[in-house]
């Protein structure tokens, strides 16, 4: 998953959710956060939990953002 084309598509990615509102940028800290703390303590890895809930927390935040 360490591939030049994958770092790139998620930075790429990581910019997009920079330049929205706050509620994505929050939710994808927070989701990433907890995400880590849960993977951790289960033995899942903190990488991998920060990523699922970064990804969960920025989707989260977008949708607060466009109801609201």
């Amino acid at each position: 998953m360490k591939t030049p084309k994958t770092i790139a598509i998620t930075g790429l990615l990581i910019f997009a959710v920079l330049g929205t509102s706050c509620g994505t940028v929050t939710g994808a800290a927070v989701g990433a956060g907890a995400g880590a703390a849960v993977g951790a303590g289960t033995g899942y890895g903190a990488k991998e939990g920060a990523l699922i809930g970064g990804g969960i927390g920025g989707a989260a935040g977008a949708i607060y953002d466009l109801t609201h």
